[in-house]
């Protein structure tokens, strides 16, 4: 099991990947959030610029923010900075990228064809783009030289995307593995999840433990919320989020309910999460428990976790290193 980490762009972001490089984490995955943070493209820069060895990316980049050509110019920059094979890239259809910004996410008939886009720029292909032709026009010195080729990761959950993805040779992104998923064909499936190492006596309902894992829960219920899904029913206190939500302008709900988005506790978060949230955070647990639910998930086909920290992060990033095993 490959054990990563994954990071918002916020200003401290280089610093806490050189960090995780150090304790020994085999990738740095930047949230591609422009309403939240700042741009993950300028974070995995300078990143680059204060690391050696552990591999960077976008996890996830969302094609429809950026003209094409401005994302393969982008993952060039990031191949001249550090090399092909230190660079990953991750992409999805926006749950946060977009829905923070009161947009649905990317059409699935859409999104394989917008990453093959970019994808065909870098192997210095031309490709058609509202109404004309393109082509990486960099002369010699100006970029790495063409092809360029790296591994690719789509945030994907549902047994369509998932043949895609096979069919494409990518790994997939998910923070929620459905138990009948079949990861059999694929190259790569990383777990982006999150939670804290709990001190010795400390449980579920401690305050550091809720501060510092709230922000991965509530995102639970904000999920299930915009997916109108029926599982937000059987989380603690649901009735009670639907109704704090439901006392905000349906024309600036995103912006009351993502506001914070793994990061933070929004104030409806905080009226809501309490330890018996904890459950929806997967590492919330003692050190001594790590090891075994990274098992769990290995048995389920994954074959990378992704931990994001939250709160201390310099006190995250050690602790799971620790309980994982890499430090």
């Amino acid at each position: 099991m490959k054990i990563s980490a994954a990071f918002p762009p916020t200003p401290e972001t280089p610093e806490h990947i050189e960090l995780a490089e150090r304790l020994g984490y085999e990738t740095a995955w930047v949230y591609d959030t422009p309403a939240l943070q700042l741009d993950v493209w300028m974070i995995l820069a300078l990143a680059a610029t204060r690391t050696k060895k552990i591999k960077l990316g976008p996890g996830v980049l969302i094609p429809s923010l950026r003209h094409p050509m401005v994302t393969a110019s982008a993952i060039a920059t990031l191949v001249s900075l550090v090399g092909q094979d230190r660079v990953v890239v991750g992409a999805g259809t926006g749950f946060t990228g977009r829905r923070a910004m009161g947009q649905k996410p990317l059409k699935w008939a859409e999104f394989p064809e917008m990453v093959r886009d970019v994808q065909s720029l870098l192997r210095g292909e031309t490709v058609e783009h509202e109404g004309q032709v393109i082509s990486m026009l960099h002369w010699e010195g100006h970029a790495p030289n063409l092809p360029i080729e790296v591994p690719w990761t789509l945030g994907v959950n549902g047994p369509r995307g998932l043949g895609v993805a096979a069919e494409m040779n990518h790994g997939v992104f998910t923070s929620r593995p459905r138990p009948d998923a079949d990861y059999s064909q694929l190259r790569d499936v990383v777990l982006l999840t999150s939670g804290t190492v709990m001190d010795e006596g400390e449980t579920v309902d401690s305050e550091r433990v809720i501060e510092t894992a709230g922000p991965w829960v509530s995102v639970a219920y904000h999920a299930f919320l915009e997916q109108k899904d029926e599982r937000l029913a059987s989380m603690p206190n649901a009735e009670k989020f639907i109704e704090l939500v439901g006392q905000v302008s349906e024309e600036e709900k995103h912006l009351h309910v993502h506001a914070g988005h793994l990061t933070n506790m929004n104030a409806i978060d905080r009226e809501v999460i309490t330890g018996e949230s904890m459950f929806a955070s997967p590492f919330t647990l003692p050190a001594s428990d790590v090891a075994a639910k990274i098992n769990e998930f290995a048995d389920q086909g994954v074959t990378e976790i992704a931990f994001q920290p939250m709160g201390n992060i310099e006190r995250e990033l050690s602790a799971f290193a620790r309980a994982s095993g890499i430090s």
